[in-house]
Order: structure tokens, then sequence, then C-alpha cells
């Protein structure tokens, strides 16, 4: 479905761009002599905003309003980019257009869609840093950026050598079908473009347990369960640094409700209260159960004598058996054993295995 989403948003930005540019060179009339100025800065910036907007309402499809406050300013630096990219694209393609020039056609146009590609590889990389908690990570971001950068180079390149191979063959077609040329040219463009970044930009496969209901406990209950044991960890909940870290990348180690703990690739995590444990909860008991990492797959397998204590999706286990987690479970751990009657002390986190709305 978000290839789609990239196809269908490459092309329909493209012709929209096409479209706003016939509107300003023949309904207004506007630089009519002097076309690619007007017709590049419409297609660069419809192109560059279209993507930046999919990338924003893909990534957080359920918050649509957070989205549209999310896309304030990565849509003004794609605009800015987009026009600014497509006025120098047009400006030197007028030039080089120029009988005393008389540079080939098809290098003009490649090198006007290989600007126009960068912009909006540009503006695709730099703008994710406005709307995802991923990009904290500078190694992250930074890998976006040149793959979304290289992407949009490539994928305009191609498109101006599959654009030359259509229009060679147009002399073999209908007359007619001259009269769409530049329209077919830009929705190539479009569609390679959306094509790419459907497929580099693919949500990252990234396990992540962010931390729900209980993690705004405060307070007595902490000062009271760290006087009561001796192998209990500090007073708070918190992860193990040396295998763990946040999405955000921040340098705490306290669990707070909202935050994403990311998960390493492979290896074995334990949850519960002893100093021992990866995710230490105050309260658990010290060893609740064990998060057995695999690749494409992570197994919750509880500990044998505390299984009553853990939900997922708000079903109590009624057994040791390993559970195979998927993605946005739920999985709550319970202070008390389930037979009495105060529940109100529970942790609830939810499990990633990609960050499909990673600031919901």
């Amino acid at each position: 479905m978000r290839i789609y989403l990239y196809l269908l948003a490459g092309i329909t930005s493209a012709l929209l761009g096409w479209n706003f540019g016939q509107i300003f060179l023949t309904d207004l009339g506007f630089l009519k002599q002097f076309p690619e100025i007007v017709l590049f800065p419409c297609i660069a910036t419809a192109l560059a905003s279209g993507m930046v907007l999919n990338e924003i309402f893909i990534s957080n499809p359920t918050r649509p309003k957070l989205s549209f406050r999310n896309a304030r300013i990565p849509l003004l630096i794609a605009l800015g980019l987009g026009l600014l990219a497509g006025l120098v694209a047009g400006g030197i393609s007028q030039i080089l257009f120029m009988p005393q020039i008389r540079v080939p056609t098809s290098i003009v146009r490649s090198f006007g869609w290989l600007l126009i590609g960068s912009s909006v590889g540009l503006a695709e990389g730099l703008t994710w840093r406005w709307h995802s908690i991923e990009a904290g990570d500078p190694k992250r971001f930074w890998h976006r950026f040149t793959v979304s950068l290289i992407g949009g180079i490539i994928a305009s390149l191609a498109a101006a050598l599959l654009f030359e191979f259509v229009r060679s063959c147009i002399d073999e077609l209908p007359s007619g079908f001259k009269d769409v040329e530049d329209p077919l040219g830009f929705t190539i463009l479009g569609l390679l473009l959306g094509l790419t970044f459907g497929l580099s930009n693919s949500p990252s496969y990234m396990v992540a347990l962010r931390a729900g209901a209980g993690f705004e406990y405060t307070g007595q209950i902490f000062e009271d369960l760290e006087s009561s044991s001796s192998h209990l960890s500090p007073a708070y909940p918190r992860i193990a640094k040396s295998r763990l870290k946040f999405v955000s990348d921040s340098e705490e180690e306290k669990i707070e409700e909202g935050l994403s703990i990311q998960l390493p690739s492979k290896g074995k995590l334990i949850i519960g209260s002893s100093s021992e444990a990866h995710i230490s909860i105050p309260g658990l008991p010290p060893h609740s159960a064990d998060l057995e990492l695999k690749a494409r797959q992570t197994n919750l397998i509880p500990n044998n004598r505390f299984y009553s204590t853990i939900e997922v999706n708000g079903n109590r286990l009624s057994s040791r058996r390993a559970v195979i987690l998927k993605h946005n479970d739920l999985l709550t751990f319970h202070l008390k054993d389930h037979d009495e009657s105060d529940e109100k002390k529970i942790y609830r986190f939810v499990y990633y295995n990609r960050f499909l709305d990673p600031q919901a």
C-alpha cells in the first residue's frame, strides 16, 4: 500500500505542477516566451511538497490534525527548495536552449530534471527532522538524508533516459501523441520519484516498546518499594543503558510515559525489578519475563512463576508459553496478582516492529 500511495503522490504532484504551469503560461500569459522558467518551478515545488506531505501523512495515518501541524515547516522548506531549484533549472535550460549555444535538447532536459529531482530528494531528506522522532539519532538522519538525495538524483536521471527513449518512438505513434509529450514526461518523472522514495524510505524494521499507562507514577510508591527490598533497582522504571536506548536519543535512563525504547535486533532482554533486568520496573517480580529478539520476530517468554501478572492485548496469560508479538500489541505488567481487587497499578507498553506512527 505504501508503494502505491507514493506512486500516486508522484504522478498527481507532477501533473498538478504541469497544470499550474500551463495556467501561468497560457491563461495568464506570464513569461510565455520563456516557458521553462515558469514550468520547472511549478513542477519542482509540486513534487517536493507532494512527496513531503505524502511521507508525513503515511508516517502518521491515524492523526491527521497532528500531521497538519507537523507539516507547516516541512512544507515551507519544500516549497522554498522546489522554487529555487526550479528557477535555477529553468533559467539555465532557457539559456542552453538559445540558438547561439545549440546544446542538444535531450541534455538540457536531463540537466533540468536532475535539478528538480535533487531538490525533491533534498526536501524529503531535510524535512524528515521535523516530523519524525527517529531523526533524533544523527546517524539515522544523515543516512536518510543521503539516501533521499541520491535517490532523487538517480530517479530523475532514469526518468530522463526513459522519456528520451519513449520520445524517440513517438514518430511511430499517432501524430496526436505529441500533444501529450510534456505531461507524459513529467508523469514518468513523478512516477519514478514516487517509486524511489517508496522503496528507499520504507518504514524501519526497528523494534521498540513505547511506554504507556503506569509510567506516570511517581512519588511515594517508588519510595516504599525502594525501602522494602534490597535487590530492587533504583526506585523508578529505568533501562539498562549498556543494552538499550530511547528512540529520541535521550541520555536519560528513566522510563517515562510516551518514550519509546529502541530494542536491539537480536538477543534476550530481561524485564523485572532486579538490578540485572534490562527493563527494570519497581514492584514487578525480580524476573517477570524475557524478550527474545530474532530476525523479524520478537517472542515474549513469561517467567513460569509469574505469567499470570502479564497481559497481551488485554488477555491474561494462562501459561509460560512464548507469545509471538505483533505490531501494536499491548503488553501489560501488573504489580499485584490478578486475584486481588486493586488493579490500578499496572505498567503498559505498546510493541512496535516498525515506526509507522512514530509521534503518536
